[in-house]
C-alpha cells in the first residue's frame, strides 16, 4: 500500500504498510479470544483491518506433550506502525487477555505473531520479521494462504508456495465457524 497519513502529533507523513499477524489461542474460549484480540488491536488509527483468515483448529508445536488443540487464524491489517511498535502492541494485547509467559510453547489464552511488516527484513534481537519460524508452520501458512494466497514472504517467496512445501498435515479448517472484523 502506497498511502500515507498525517501523524497528528508531529505532522510528519508516515506510510501505511501492509501486515500479517498470526493469532492463536489454546485455553479458555478459544474462538472468543482470538475476536477480542481482533477488536483490541483494531481499535486504534494506526492499525486498520483489511481482512482475517478462515478460522484453523491445530494440533499444538513444540512445547508440553498434553495440551489442548489450538485456534488460529491470520490477521491481515494496514498500518503506520513500526515492526517494533506493532509488537510491543500486541504483547499488550496479550497481556490483557491473561498471556502466561513461563512456559516457553506453552497453552496460552492468546498468541500474537507479527509474522510481517511490508517488505521490511529485520531482527535487532527483539524484533524479527519475517518472523523466524513462519516458513516451518501449517498452523500460519494455511489461513494466510486461504486469505492472502499470492502474498510474499521477504527473503522466502510466496505464502502458497511455503505453505505447499510443509503440507497441511495437522491443521483442519474450521467452515463452521468466523472471525469478523469490528
Amino acid at each position: 500500500m502506497t498511502e500515507n497519513i498525517v501523524d497528528t502529533l508531529t505532522g510528519e507523513l508516515r506510510p501505511f504498510r501492509r501486515a500479517a499477524l498470526g493469532l492463536g489461542s489454546n485455553l479458555g474460549d478459544r474462538l472468543e479470544n482470538l475476536q477480542s484480540a481482533i477488536d483490541t488491536l483494531l481499535s486504534t488509527d494506526e492499525i486498520m483491518g483489511v481482512a482475517v483468515s478462515p478460522v484453523y483448529e491445530t494440533q499444538p508445536v513444540g512445547g508440553p506433550a498434553e495440551q489442548p488443540s489450538y485456534l488460529n487464524a491470520v490477521l491481515l491489517v494496514d498500518t503506520t506502525l513500526s515492526a517494533r511498535s506493532l509488537l510491543e502492541r500486541a504483547q499488550a494485547v496479550e497481556e490483557v487477555y491473561g498471556r502466561d509467559r513461563t512456559e516457553h510453547w506453552g497453552p496460552r489464552t492468546l498468541d500474537i505473531d507479527v509474522l510481517v511488516v511490508g517488505d521490511r527484513i529485520e531482527d535487532d534481537g527483539t524484533v524479527v520479521v519475517p518472523h523466524p519460524r513462519l516458513h516451518e508452520r501449517a498452523f500460519v501458512l494455511a489461513p494466510w494462504a486461504d486469505v492472502e494466497p499470492d502474498a510474499r514472504v521477504p527473503g522466502l517467496g510466496r505464502v502458497a508456495d511455503l505453505l505447499a512445501a510443509v503440507g497441511r498435515d495437522g491443521v483442519w479448517r474450521l467452515d463452521d465457524v468466523e472471525l469478523e472484523l469490528p
